[in-house]
């Protein structure tokens, strides 16, 4: 999956599957974790958020499954 450079001081990077709802997410630590079955629309928030930590863990982090890639 692609994924785009983020200004954030924990994220590194975010990438989006619309096929799948795959939500990549790449940390500053070099952690990735997949968020699955994100619609379109919590993507589009997250990427236009002010601050996208406090987006990931106030609307995805508790709302969708997520799990690390090794």
């Amino acid at each position: 999956m692609q994924r785009q450079s983020v200004t954030s001081n924990h994220l590194q990077s975010v990438g989006y599957d619309p096929s799948t709802k795959t939500l990549e997410v790449e940390f500053k630590n070099g952690r990735v974790y997949h968020y699955v079955k994100v619609p379109p629309s919590e993507f589009d928030a997250l990427m236009t958020a002010e601050s996208l930590e406090e987006y990931l863990n106030d609307n995805i982090k508790s709302s969708f499954s997520y799990r690390e890639v090794v």
